[in-house]
């Protein structure tokens, strides 16, 4: 009796292991990213867990919205410390290092190029189950879905973003004090850079030390001749040596001779321009619409945002409605390797909420990705209700540098526009390199 005993219980045993080998792990994916397939121990509720994060944090459109979710982070998850790297202004290097290292942190900000390119590596972590099960999804504007979902239909960044646009700043103070137009002809552009430079202005400030801001400069003028603009390269669908993109690097290249940069606009770095234009050394500047808060608080009724210059009056009503920028996967990303995972998904997702929160009650934005139930502490600026009112109208938008898919052409075009920045560079040698990163 004890003997088959004894064989019952081995047998049970080895039903029980062998069910324990072949049972699912879960959170499996046949496309990119890497899902977490290990259950992470139980943890105390008093157990104290630090997540290092990787995040942009060095304006007020960075900082505000990072202290805010911090501060609610304590109350949600009180156990929980976040351990700020802040992330560098160099179109996404130094994360690529990180990942290449072996050190990624728990959570870090991404772009659509480093999703792409994690997909490959194992870097990324698939968020659909978390997205799901916090009630993300459900709160995502149907807008800015395409911002949510990966080309590949999984989730990798919890996006707090909404589609965003590049916008021209100018300075009416300044346009007034030296009876300038606001141009709406490359014609009038250069007379306005002619005025400003003899009274010792600097027509347009420009972080030209960042690729982003110089190919979205570029992209400006592209699609005043195809408005799908720098989208329609990355896409193969165009080559840079079609006669829109030529005319647009010709375009610059004058500009550039013409003197509408400093002469240091190379190595010039965000502050810097944005102090050129903050401080009235500057009549224009270009950036995202996050910048509109910052260019409000400095200069109150003095500063107004322009439609884009085109090369004749007829191109530019109709490129009212074309605009540069628009939106694609990102935000914050969980890596999968974290001892963490879940719990740092968990709280990507709720740090994207509050970002989102933050940005419409603190900083009077409701260019976001999420309907979150809060007011404006702050009474929209006259340039954001503006912008409101042209959104609707828009026919077309292009993308970001960070939205661009294909990374060599990516590259090329931010090395490109930045040697367009140097007057003597030949445009010749722009269309050959841009064309040859497509092929």
């Amino acid at each position: 009796m004890k003997k088959r005993l004894v064989i019952l219980l081995t047998m049970a045993i080895a039903v029980s292991l062998l069910a324990g080998c072949t049972a699912n792990p879960g959170n499996n994916t046949a496309t990119g990213g890497k899902p977490v397939t290990e259950k992470e121990p139980e943890k105390k509720a008093d157990e104290q867990i630090t997540l290092r994060i990787y995040a942009q944090y060095f304006d007020d459109d960075t900082k505000v919205p990072y202290d805010y979710a911090v501060e609610a982070l304590k109350t949600a998850y009180p156990n929980v410390t976040l351990e700020l790297e802040p992330q560098a202004q160099d179109d996404g290097q130094k994360l690529m290092t990180l990942a290449a290292t072996g050190n990624l942190p728990d959570i870090y900000q991404v772009a659509l190029a480093q999703i792409e390119n994690f997909k490959k590596s194992g870097n990324i972590m698939v968020l659909n189950d978390v997205a799901k099960r916090t009630g993300f999804v459900d709160k995502v504007f149907e807008s800015a879905k395409n911002i949510l979902y990966n080309e590949d239909g999984n989730i990798y960044a919890f996006p707090y973003a909404g589609n965003e646009y590049v916008v021209w700043y100018y300075n009416k103070a300044l346009f007034d004090k030296y009876k300038v137009n606001v141009p709406t002809t490359f014609d009038e552009l250069m007379t306005a850079i002619e005025v400003f430079k003899a009274n010792d202005i600097v027509p347009m400030a420009l972080f030209g030390a960042e690729g982003w801001i110089t190919v979205a400069f570029y992209d400006c003028l592209a699609t005043r001749w195809d408005q799908e603009g720098i989208a329609k390269l990355d896409n193969g669908k165009g080559k840079a040596s079609d006669e829109a993109y030529v005319n647009a690097a010709r375009m610059m290249n004058e500009l550039v001779k013409a003197g509408l940069f400093s002469d240091s606009v190379n190595v010039t770095n965000y502050d810097q321009a944005s102090e050129l234009f903050l401080s009235e050394k500057a009549a224009m500047f270009l950036n995202g619409q996050w910048y509109i808060p910052d260019a409000t608080k400095a200069l109150g009724d003095k500063v107004d945002w322009m439609y884009y210059p085109s090369y004749d009056k007829a191109s530019y009503e109709a490129g009212k409605t074309v605009w540069s920028g628009g939106g694609a996967a990102a935000g914050y990303a969980v890596n999968p390797d974290s001892k963490h995972a879940e719990l740092a998904a968990e709280v990507a997702a709720f740090i994207s909420e509050k970002y989102c929160e933050a940005k419409v009650k603190l900083r009077g934005m409701p260019f976001v990705a999420l309907n979150v139930d809060v007011e404006p502490e702050v009474e929209y600026a006259p340039m954001t209700k503006k912008l409101m009112d042209n959104i609707p109208k828009i026919t077309s938008i292009t993308k970001f540098d960070w939205h661009l898919t294909n990374s060599v052409f990516k590259t090329t075009i931010e090395d490109q526009t930045k040697f367009l920045l140097v007057p003597d560079y030949n445009v010749e040698d722009f269309i050959r390199e841009v064309d040859n990163s497509l092929k």
